[in-house]
């Protein structure tokens, strides 16, 4: 029964959803037939349809991304918009408006009774009573009701991919953004690659090249003090032999930042589920059919859950957190999410940008959802191919 009543309530939300698109779209249409001499200014024009786009994007679901000025685009839409939006609002308008007028004009029965009913035109039965009336009312209400149900979400769902359609660019003009953007991508990456770089040469120059260099002065040293003082030689070994173990722990941080070792021992999946059990707050891990990874994505995914998860325990007073990776033929998807605070933002020069910089480097996305108060998801897509 509760199920009913829900698909009952999200129909009628559907409806009024879509009955208010389309009573804008009557009002939006009929200010643009009015003023289709203005609107031809290219600036006018150009704010007029994307305002209509992100309408339409609203209505589907869908993000609409901001896109190149198109002036015959623009007014291709202005006429396209007059053309179907006139009549889908004016139907809209009449389904809608009928429902209140039938409300009206029963309230309008029993608050001004005649001494001579009239009759209805095709049946020819006097409306005598209150009782018939309302009973005449309720089912043409049900009846108007069951039609804009019906009829208004897929009309206004046809008119808003139709105005997405006429205003979306060219294939000329997708493609031009696409190379500004991989030409954008591809010089962060190479800037990021090249501090990596730089970092990679100075943590194995200042840490681990300088404790080999120790190990050698000692056990040079031991070498030649070894025939006239044994004991001291041995004590420079053991010496030695610390810088040494020391040296090949820095050694191993330094190649874990590169590629996890623990990626190529126990796979993505157990990688994820090895960094669960150290994280600072409790982390549900959900991996599911993966099959073969690259290496960079691997370890580009295990590197966002590991900075994801790290900036949870330090900044979102979380008391949980949930990573859930998938795979949707060639992307890979890495969901994380926590019940914190909110308010994360990659803007602010955090380690959520690093994700942002990694991801683009294989031609990936990172999305963030994070409202005040929360919760936060974190969403990094991978091309897998």
């Amino acid at each position: 029964m509760h199920g009913v009543i829900g698909k009952v309530r999200a129909r009628l939300v559907r409806a009024g959803r879509s009955g208010r698109y389309l009573l804008g779209t009557l009002m939006t249409a009929t200010v643009t037939l009015v003023t289709a001499p203005l609107l031809c200014i290219p600036s006018l024009a150009a704010a007029w349809a994307e305002r209509h786009r992100r309408r339409a994007g609203s209505l589907l679901g869908r993000p609409v991304e901001p896109r190149p000025r198109a002036l015959r685009r623009d007014l291709a839409w202005l006429v396209t918009q007059v053309a179907t939006g006139l009549p889908a609002g004016l139907f809209a308008l009449l389904c809608l408006g009928n429902l209140l007028l039938i409300l009206g004009i029963t309230v309008a029965w029993w608050a001004f009774p005649v001494s001579d009913p009239p009759r209805l035109p095709l049946l020819g039965v006097r409306i005598d009573s209150w009782a018939l009336a309302l009973t005449i009312s309720l089912a043409q209400f049900l009846l108007l009701g069951v039609l804009a149900t019906i009829a208004l979400p897929p009309l206004a769902r046809v008119h808003a991919r139709c105005c997405l359609a006429v205003l979306a660019p060219s294939s000329a003009q997708q493609l031009a953004t696409r190379v500004t953007e991989l030409t954008r991508t591809r010089t962060g990456v190479l800037q990021a690659h090249g501090a990596e770089l730089r970092r990679i040469e100075r943590d194995l120059h200042d840490g681990t090249q300088a404790r080999l260099v120790a190990i050698a002065m000692r056990l040079a040293v031991a070498g030649e003090s070894f025939s006239q003082d044994p004991d001291a030689a041995a004590a420079l070994v053991r010496q030695a032999q610390a810088e040494t173990e020391e040296a090949m722990t820095e050694l191993r941080s330094v190649i874990r930042t590169i590629y996890p070792p623990v990626l190529a021992d126990m796979g993505l999946g157990g990688a994820l589920g090895a960094l669960a059990t150290r994280a600072g707050v409790p982390t549900r891990i959900g991996i599911g059919e993966l099959g073969e990874v690259p290496a960079a994505v691997e370890a580009v995914a295990y590197f966002a859950v590991t900075e994801a998860l790290a900036n949870i325990a330090r900044h979102s007073r979380a008391t949980k957190a949930a990573v859930h990776v998938t795979r949707n033929g060639t992307m890979l998807s890495a969901e994380i999410t926590d019940d914190g605070t909110g308010g994360a933002d990659a803007s602010r020069g955090s380690g959520l940008d690093g994700i942002r910089r990694r991801a683009a480097a294989l031609d990936g996305t990172m999305k963030i959802s994070s409202p005040p108060g929360g919760p936060t998801t974190i969403t990094v897509e991978l091309p897998c191919v």
